[in-house]
């Protein structure tokens, strides 16, 4: 059996931030450009569209109203004419995108999920994950979501599976697409995350623990990995800073800026790395590289003792409600009883 090889692309990009159809208008020309350099696969960050919420880490909530509005109004649907438009470019340029964005519903109108999706080359979206749960100050955003997308797509450049963030801390999400054959896993993330150590008033090295996850990750798998970080352009820095407030540009200012890096079945850094500059990174992967590695531990595999660990993944897509119409009375007038049929919504 031969395995692909193939060119693999990451935008290390920047939103058009909380503008929804312009990152849109700019995620189609970087899949154009990418798909013009060789890239089959072509990967965005997290929440690329419409920019990911850094503002609920520098404000108390009472003062993020009108960011959350902000947000909703430019979040979007999977089924929405917005990610038509991607999965039209998709198809047109032959390509699989992985694309990050912040997902409303027809539900309630200020839910959103944290989400990304896998969009096959010829447009159809192959699979749609809701982030588990939203991380720290995400949690004042985002709603949690589901185990529905926690699936490994088989396409003809490889098995793909994607995790957002820091999803990719959690052993058994990793574990639950690890055990479907994946070969190449997505990680997105956003351009930067602010927080701080214990004791030390100093933000985490968000470089290194991104790579450290994707890398354990890609270790343990045996897999590709797409570390694909966003970028923080002048735009976005304008817009968090635009009230003046001195601590918002000093908290910007000094946060690390996360970086975009692919890795190898060892876990290894190959291909292009980008940090502080954007731009299209890029990176060739051969497949067949993962299948020697798991003659050392092959987790899914040999390495194992199913007999001690029984790991259980419930993938129903969770809905807020059960619908049903009211009852159907049918008449069986020669044997003079009622049926009553339930019609389920």
């Amino acid at each position: 059996m031969t395995l692909p090889v193939i060119k693999v692309a990451a935008a290390h990009a920047a939103s058009v931030y909380m503008n929804a159809s312009a990152t849109v208008a700019k995620a189609i020309s970087i899949i154009e450009e990418a798909s013009r350099h060789g890239a089959e696969l072509i990967s965005f960050p997290e929440s690329f569209i419409p920019g990911f919420p850094v503002w609920a880490a520098l404000w108390a909530p009472i003062y993020n109203h009108d960011w959350f509005k902000r947000m909703a109004a430019n979040s979007i649907k999977v089924d929405g004419p917005e990610m038509a438009q991607i999965q039209a470019a998709a198809r047109r340029c032959g390509v699989f995108v992985s694309m990050g964005f912040s997902e409303s519903t027809d539900v309630s109108l200020g839910c959103m999920w944290n989400s990304i999706v896998l969009i096959g080359d010829d447009g159809q979206i192959l699979n749609h994950h809701r982030k588990l749960v939203p991380t720290f100050y995400e949690k004042m955003v985002w709603a949690s979501g589901d185990g529905h997308g926690l699936k490994v797509s088989s396409t003809r450049v490889g098995k793909i599976g994607a995790l957002i963030c820091g999803e990719n801390t959690n052993p058994l999400a990793r574990y639950a697409l690890a055990a479907q054959g994946e070969q190449i896993h997505i990680s997105a993330w956003p351009a930067i995350w602010p927080t701080r150590l214990p004791g030390s008033g100093q933000n985490f090295d968000n470089v290194a623990a991104n790579r450290i996850r994707a890398g354990g990750h890609s270790f343990e798998a045996k897999a590709f990995g797409i570390l694909n970080a966003g970028f923080m352009d002048a735009g976005m820095i304008d817009a968090l800073t635009a009230s003046n407030d001195p601590m918002a540009r000093q908290v910007l200012d000094n946060t690390p800026r996360a970086a975009t890096q692919f890795l190898d079945p060892t876990g290894a850094v190959i291909g292009d790395t980008l940090q502080n500059e954007e731009g299209i990174a890029y990176a060739t992967f051969d497949l067949d590289l993962c299948v020697e590695p798991k003659q050392f531990h092959d987790i899914v595999g040999y390495y194992n003792r199913f007999d001690v660990f029984d790991l259980s993944i419930d993938r129903r897509r969770l809905s807020p409600a059960t619908f049903r119409d009211p009852a159907i009375t049918e008449r069986l007038n020669d044997k003079n009883i009622e049926r009553v049929v339930q019609e389920e919504a």
